[in-house]
């Protein structure tokens, strides 16, 4: 597996590929607490089928570039970064990449597709629907999630800035992401400012068998040394990325399209995502979607890591079609 760094909308993005240099691009996009390496079963399974299969840690993760304004996070910084990735890895302006993505790297992908269709051959999507996609631009999203949930529902709490920061800091980053990333419950991802979502530190958190302990400890390494605020300033942009998104209210996604959820993922159960999942409404803003749309039975958020082999599955058998 190669390493390096694409230079492109003015930071440095980190990237790992494998795979023939000739071979159709995969884009793989992470989410949150994620890196590239969340990808690391199905980056050699595409490779293996002559794919070139190209991970980027997202600006604010792992090796790429964080910048500390909060602003430099929108969905058109980030948009930026993966079409400066695509320029730098296709022979042309003509060619275009696969697309896959997970938790904020399925938002981000869906925003790729709304803004630069002509980038995206196909896009497998997971978790995420096109149901968080632009609204009415003088809405406040998280003012109707704070309504909903509660103050301390977890993307109400990433919003002021340095105070997640100051408690990942005190409860211990290896916790933290032990916690989240084995995270099951359908529910909503509630934080209370007391901290009890975290647990005792002197009990140990179990993982599955999908995560082991040195995968924790890559991530940690690399948290430890970019930190969580550029993770969470993509959650503090949620308002200002609505009103952006204004002239595309309405605006279809015209790329063939694949989505899959996990039936325990807490997205499934936020207001009105199973209607819009299988309800007409999805099909009619996201007019290629391959029906029926794929929930896997007993598995929850983090799904590409959880099922790694099915996942790829997924995403072979329906790229092939192209």
């Amino acid at each position: 597996m190669e390493h390096r760094k694409v230079r492109g909308n003015g930071i440095d993005i980190h990237v790992a590929i494998q795979g023939p240099s000739n071979g159709p691009i995969v884009l793989l996009l992470h989410g949150f607490p994620e890196l590239w390496y969340s990808w690391r079963h199905q980056i050699p399974g595409l490779a293996a089928h002559g794919y070139r299969a190209v991970a980027p840690d997202l600006r604010g993760y792992g090796d790429s570039d964080a910048p500390p304004e909060i602003s430099s996070y929108t969905c058109f910084h980030i948009v930026s970064d993966l079409v400066a990735i695509i320029s730098a890895l296709t022979s042309s302006e003509e060619e275009k990449v696969f697309v896959v993505g997970h938790d904020w790297g399925a938002l981000i992908a869906w925003y790729l597709c709304l803004f630069r269709p002509d980038k995206v051959k196909a896009l497998v999507n997971l978790g995420v629907p096109f149901s968080f996609g632009p609204t009415d631009p003088s809405a406040k999203p998280l003012d109707d999630l704070r309504a909903f949930y509660g103050n301390d529902f977890y993307m109400c709490r990433f919003q002021e800035h340095g105070e997640i920061e100051a408690e990942i800091g005190e409860v211990g980053i290896e916790r933290v992401l032990k916690r989240i990333l084995t995270y099951r419950d359908p529910g909503p991802l509630i934080m209370p400012k007391d901290k009890s979502f975290w647990g005792c530190k002197d009990e140990s958190i179990s993982l599955p068998s999908w995560l082991s302990e040195e995968d924790v400890a890559y991530y940690v390494t690399k948290f430890e040394e970019k930190g969580f605020s550029g993770g969470v300033n993509f959650y503090r942009n949620f308002n200002r990325n609505n009103e952006l998104l204004g002239p595309w209210v309405g605006k279809r996604i015209e790329v063939p399209t694949k989505f899959v959820i996990g039936e325990l993922d807490m997205v499934n159960y936020m207001p009105g995502v199973k209607e819009y999942i299988h309800g007409p409404k999805f099909k009619e803003d996201v007019p290629l979607l391959e029906e029926p749309v794929v929930v896997m039975e007993g598995v929850a958020h983090f799904l590409n890591q959880e099922m790694p082999q099915e996942i790829l599955q997924f995403i072979l058998d329906f790229i092939s079609k192209f």
